[in-house]
């Protein structure tokens, strides 16, 4: 269903309530239409595409990507799995360094237990 430009602006009368008048209109930012609330005795702002916030101050870029959050879980698999890897790597190197170490403190201190020590 399609709606036209005249049946929105009246539907967001309807749930905004009045427009703001004189000083009031100012109060939205980047194009925003002022609305009275009178059952709240409060200003509301209804923003134009890309302006969210309650003034209408913050600009928003809309993602044009439907894929959005499958591209951001790929990222976050990604970014694990490289993780994973750096400790891998990290673990492989520190064990291979201990064992080189010990292997050369056996090649400094040979231990013959096939000899038998001279009594003295």
């Amino acid at each position: 269903m399609s709606w036209t430009q005249q049946e929105t602006t009246f539907l967001m009368m309807a749930d905004h309530g009045d427009l703001c008048d004189g000083q009031e209109a100012t109060y939205c930012m980047n194009g925003g239409t002022c609305y009275k609330i009178p059952a709240m005795n409060t200003l509301s702002c209804v923003c134009k595409d890309n302006f969210k916030g309650s003034r209408c101050e913050q600009f928003h870029l809309f993602s044009s990507n439907p894929n959005a959050g499958q591209a951001g879980l790929m990222a976050a698999v990604i970014i694990v799995i490289v993780l994973i890897l750096v400790v891998l790597a990290v673990a492989i190197y520190y064990i291979r360094k201990m064992l080189k170490a010990k292997q050369q403190s056996r090649q400094n201190n040979p231990q013959q237990y096939w000899k038998v020590k001279p009594r003295v």
